[in-house]
């Protein structure tokens, strides 16, 4: 009587053991692509961090350029 309530029992452990390491498996597999998008972010806003920079930049050459067109047209007395 014991053997027939041990195979049941031993084959759905079994069977539970196989589905354990599928979601093993599959929790692994979503590990490493969610370190893949972290990765993929970082790198956006990265890349957002360095237009922002460059505007400024562009924006602080700008003022001087505007600054130094205002001084000429004021010696050629155009403005």
């Amino acid at each position: 009587m014991s053997e027939q309530v041990d195979k049941p029992i031993l084959e759905y452990l079994k069977r539970f053991q196989t589905g354990q390491d599928r979601i093993e498996s599959k929790l692994d597999e979503v590990v490493i692509r969610l370190g893949q998008l972290e990765v993929a972010t970082a790198s956006v806003k990265g890349g957002i961090a360095h237009g922002e920079s460059v505007d400024a930049s562009l924006s602080i050459r700008l003022d001087t350029a505007v600054k130094r067109i205002d001084r000429i047209e004021k010696r050629l007395e155009l403005a």
